[in-house]
């Protein structure tokens, strides 16, 4: 998603995971949920060739998507901003990351693909 500054760490990758959000800066937006996409890569505190091949050494991939889908359905925000800044809070406080990118996508303007967010931020 990024580019690096420096040495490039190991990354685990998370494309466009499909999300359920109720958002949007007008009410009208916020009554029903909205189908968004989530891209994260997560940057470990490990390096990747350290894991022995254990999951317990790793990120955990698949409870990082379930973490996320149930942070995107809580509540109701008003921008994609501040869900993609929940995410990454969220995930440097509870998984053994160095750094996360997360891009978030809403399919809300005409004739355009999608209007995205995207940040990065460190532990």
């Amino acid at each position: 998603m990024g580019i690096q500054r420096g040495a490039m760490r190991d990354q685990i990758i998370i494309s466009q995971l499909g999300v359920s959000a109720f958002i949007g800066a007008f009410e009208e937006e916020r009554k029903r949920p909205q189908r968004l996409r989530v891209s994260l890569v997560l940057e470990p505190r490990r390096d990747l060739k350290s894991l022995g091949d254990a999951l317990e050494n790793t990120v955990d991939y698949d409870a990082v998507s379930r973490a996320v889908k149930s942070l995107a359905a809580e509540g109701q925000r008003l921008l994609v901003e501040t869900l993609a800044e929940d995410i990454a809070t969220l995930l440097l406080s509870s998984y053994p990351l160095a750094a996360v990118e997360v891009e978030v996508r809403k399919y809300i303007l005409p004739d355009t693909e999608f209007v995205a967010v995207r940040l990065r931020r460190e532990a």
